[in-house]
């Protein structure tokens, strides 16, 4: 597992940040750089589950595992679902199970900073390398309009 780190700064308040961040319509948006389709299904609170989802039914189970509003999301990968099956137990999982990403947002001088911290399995980095900063871009695109 390897922890890859990106950071972003954006010429909008915390708040607005966040809110595209978290907000159903504007993740779809700036998470199309993973994947056209890309959703989130939860309420975002600590605890709960998430489901990452593309186009059909298949995708990653987290949890939410810290949310200060404005501040910092940590959120832990659990396993897949593929087919509308959870699989949180079989060996291609185990390899990763339990990897973190967070998003930690700070004011500095009336804009916002944005880093991102996500563990990530070695067979995914560089693809991720990639995506990351296309995803951070639209998001700033999208704060500052």
């Amino acid at each position: 597992m390897e922890r890859l780190t990106f950071n972003i700064t954006i010429d909008a308040p915390r708040e607005k940040v966040w809110k595209l961040l978290w907000s159903d319509e504007s993740y779809r948006e700036w998470t199309s750089a993973f994947s056209e389709g890309s959703r989130a299904e939860t309420d975002w609170k600590e605890g709960s589950k998430v489901l990452f989802l593309g186009e059909g039914e298949d995708g990653m189970v987290s949890r939410i595992v810290r949310n200060i509003p404005n501040e910092f999301m940590s959120i832990e990968h659990l396993g897949m679902i593929q087919n509308g099956v959870e699989d949180l137990d079989s060996d291609a999982v185990k390899g990763w199970s339990g990897a973190l990403e967070n998003y930690t947002l700070k004011d500095v001088d009336g804009k916002t900073e944005l880093f991102i911290e996500t563990d990530m399995d070695e067979s995914y980095v560089e693809q991720f390398k990639q995506m990351w900063p296309k995803a951070l871009d639209k998001l700033k695109t999208m704060a500052e309009k």
